[in-house]
């Protein structure tokens, strides 16, 4: 998004990390600070969302993609973040994923395409947060995924209303209700 500022001046921001964030922080209720997240995919999404996600605070985020170049150099793009929120940041392939997280995101293109989740169950402490950036029916594969192995599934509908309250912050001085926004959408959509 652009603003134009005074004079010359042009403010660029990308607003979808942050509102990912304050959907699991405000909408779930999860706390980011001291867990350990998978963020899935090294593309726009999660490029977008990792800077405001090492914000928060967690412990630890691994980054999983199935290219893992991609995803090094994702990581190197936000190790000094990382390391100034004293978050360890570290790549991984799909395939070499290992131990379980509190909070994984899904943020390929799979649901789009009807694909399998592209990680394995085990990834998902009991309980955790799974979190799809996809919304609606693209999501249901990733969302039943989640339930049937014992995590709270989340669609990205929350992180879409966040980012856009955000915005309309950054444009107009003023925060929308993103929660009740969020749950009068989702009684359109069930309804």
């Amino acid at each position: 998004m652009l603003r134009f500022e005074a004079g010359e001046v042009i403010a660029a921001d990308n607003t979808d990390g942050i509102g990912l964030v304050r959907d699991i922080e405000q909408n779930a209720g999860r706390s980011l600070a001291g867990s350990r997240v998978l963020l899935v995919g090294a593309g726009g999404a999660a490029a977008g969302a990792l800077g405001p996600l090492i914000e928060a605070g967690p412990r630890r985020i691994v980054l999983a993609n199935r290219t893992r170049d991609k995803a090094q150099a994702l990581v190197g793009r936000h190790a000094a973040l990382a390391r100034e929120q004293g978050v360890t940041l570290s790549a991984t392939g799909l395939d070499d994923v290992t131990g379980a997280f509190d909070v994984v995101i899904n943020g390929t293109a799979t649901s789009l395409a009807g694909a399998a989740v592209p990680v394995p169950a085990e990834v998902l402490q009991p309980g955790a947060l799974a979190c799809d950036m996809m919304y609606g029916p693209a999501a249901q594969g990733f969302l039943d995924w989640a339930r049937a192995h014992g995590a709270v599934p989340r669609d990205g509908l929350g992180m879409l209303v966040e980012q856009a309250a955000e915005a309309f912050l950054f444009w107009r001085g003023v925060r929308p209700p993103s929660a009740r926004v969020l749950d009068e959408l989702r009684a359109v959509l069930q309804g």
